[in-house]
């Protein structure tokens, strides 16, 4: 896989006000004190539990939010625009938060007024057929689905959604079907009249024919990028400034980067989507404000701002304090932390000596760098790969972050002694910002405490990943970051630890190239048990801990901000985001 727009966010911290890429949890709000009874401290999560429904499960209508009424406006106040809207196209979780209301795909996430999560066919009767041990997949379509003009969504449509995936002018969207698909490697396309056989279509089923098995191939095409496109209506590169809909609400008008106006789509049935409940008769999606700004304008609660929400922008650092430390405040905000793990990769074509990796995990100053980002309500330390909200995560501690949170210097030194590489030097790249300089600051006293002797090096922050993905690069230990693109141990570990995935320009940032782990990669993405797979994957996690290849830093935590009239607010821990389909406008 590619390195995609959303992880870039991640890794570049530009999405959210450089703290919000959207990652899935179970977590409720803070809990804890402080002077007037609240508090700043986010709760631990467990691991989401996403059950397959069956065909009953995927029928609709959607369940109920107590208390919901339809009619009304919501509205959004984030800082950017939609950088894409033709599915093919998207890849930032932030669009694809947003374009729920209007694109649906083969499967989705059905939520109950609780935020219990299952994945269900959206446009597909269930939530698909497997055979062949992951290999084949097949989906059968929903009848009676309407495209905004009224017109019915057809399997054909759906074949020419997938087929179109191999355009050329398809450049930033995820590209597992194309990489994953029999054939996929020569296809150019729909356009020229030609048909992908690895697709096959039987009346109103279509079947996909893989290379290898894929147990969670239903859970990846639940990625808005895969939403269904009409062939008809197919205007190719131009699609990106208008999709059709076959949601609830349609696209009434745009002004880029400004602002979006969603309304009913008449020809949405509630009864076919087992997804959204289209409560609010229109969406206004306010663009251009920064966190500080919406979250002053939440704090004042007045006018159209108590029916509004933010996906991407969360309680301003200068705010949290303010906010999270109010009661009657924090009673507006979703406390959520995330499926993304930030950490420091150890380039062990340089590092090469699992003692020295190992020393680096355990000089590592945790407690200190959380305190510098804000503390408890900001960060959450991490000590695994697989953050403890995505499935397969197995909780372990190999490093004792969190019974010597301020690192163990003498453990360190004892390990580089033992390794006969006390003095070990470490160049340590960092992006050239006020936060990274200070965090810098930090890692190299600790590490120079711990017996190694330290280089630190400023890179541009445009081009610090296009650096550290040089396979020739001089760099022993960098920041860098993942958000799985489903919830799976698959989509966390695969992309950035297998072998098979070192190329310039990669994101094994490590080069970790480890037979064995290699192969319980292998076993565990073929495994068709979800409980036995997700096992599999924790124990990949621990392995590749144990080698050492990074240095877990930290998971980050959530806190949106909303409206006091906006109902209905949960989170989706299928698509890691606020539940935009499930809100209602209070009367």
């Amino acid at each position: 896989m590619s390195f995609s727009r959303r992880n870039f966010l991640i890794a570049t911290g530009v999405a959210a006000g450089a703290t919000t890429v959207l990652s899935a949890c179970s977590s409720g709000n803070a809990g804890g004190s402080s002077g007037n009874g609240s508090s700043t401290k986010a709760p631990k999560g467990k691991a989401a539990e996403i059950a397959i429904g069956t065909k009953a499960d995927s029928q609709g209508p959607a369940p109920e939010m107590p208390g919901a009424v339809k009619g009304g406006t919501i509205y959004t106040l984030d800082q950017i625009d939609c950088d894409h809207l033709d599915p093919a196209q998207i890849y930032s979780s932030y669009t694809g938060a947003v374009s729920v209301l209007f694109l649906r795909g083969l499967t989705g996430y059905r939520l109950d007024s609780k935020g219990n999560t299952t994945l269900v066919g959206d446009l597909a009767t269930d939530a698909g057929t497997m055979k062949d041990n992951g290999k084949t997949w097949s989906f059968t379509l929903k009848e009676g689905v309407k495209w905004e003009d009224g017109a019915d969504v057809t399997i054909e449509d759906v074949r020419h959604t997938f087929e179109r995936l191999f355009a050329t002018f398809v450049t930033e969207g995820p590209r597992y079907p194309q990489s994953w698909l029999e054939g996929g490697d020569k296809y150019k396309g729909p356009y020229e009249g030609k048909h992908l056989d690895s697709i096959e279509v039987d009346g109103n089923t279509v079947t996909f024919r893989l290379k290898e098995g894929h147990s969670d191939f239903n859970f990846m095409l639940a990625m808005r990028g895969f939403a269904i496109v009409p062939k008809k209506h197919d205007t190719q590169k131009k699609y990106d400034k208008r999709p059709y809909s076959c949601g609830p609400y349609k696209i009434d008008s745009r002004s880029i980067d400004k602002s979006m106006t969603l309304v009913r789509n008449e020809h949405w049935d509630a009864d076919k989507d087992p997804v959204r409940n289209g409560y609010p008769d229109k969406f206004e999606l306010r663009f251009g404000y920064q966190s500080l700004a919406s979250t002053d304008r939440y704090i004042a609660d007045s006018g159209s701002d108590q029916f509004a929400v933010s996906l991407l922008n969360e309680v301003a650092p200068e705010r949290v304090t303010k906010v999270l430390g109010d009661a009657t405040l924090k009673k507006r905000v979703m406390t959520k932390v995330d499926t993304t793990c930030y950490y420091y990769a150890i380039n062990t074509t340089r590092i090469k000596d699992v003692k020295v990796r190992q020393a680096l995990n355990w000089a590592w100053p945790a407690q200190q760098l959380k305190q510098q980002r804000g503390g408890s309500a900001v960060t959450e330390t991490a000590t695994t790969i697989i953050a403890p909200l995505t499935p397969g995560h197995l909780d372990f501690d190999l490093y004792g972050k969190k019974t010597k949170p301020m690192g163990d210097p003498d453990k360190a030194k004892a390990l580089l002694k033992e390794a006969g590489k006390e003095g070990q030097k470490v160049v340590i790249a960092f992006q050239a910002s006020d936060r990274a300089i200070k965090e810098a600051v930090t890692i190299k006293n600790a590490l120079e405490k711990a017996g190694f002797s330290v280089v630190t090096k400023q890179v541009d922050k445009t081009s610090f990943y296009s650096q550290i993905g040089q396979l020739d690069n001089k760099f022993d230990l960098f920041a860098a970051g993942w958000g799985p693109d489903w919830p799976s141990g698959y989509a966390t570990i695969q992309p950035c630890f297998d072998g098979s995935q070192i190329s310039d320009g990669g994101v094994n940032w490590p080069q970790l190239d480890n037979k064995s782990v290699n192969k319980a990669i292998a076993a565990a993405t073929v495994e068709t048990d979800p409980d036995k797979a997700n096992k599999m994957w924790g124990e990949i996690d621990r392995q590749i801990m144990e080698l050492a290849a990074v240095v877990p830093d930290y998971n980050p935590i959530r806190n949106y901000f909303y409206g006091s009239k906006v109902g209905g607010m949960i989170y989706n821990s299928g698509d890691t985001c606020v539940a935009l389909g499930k809100l209602y406008a209070k009367a």
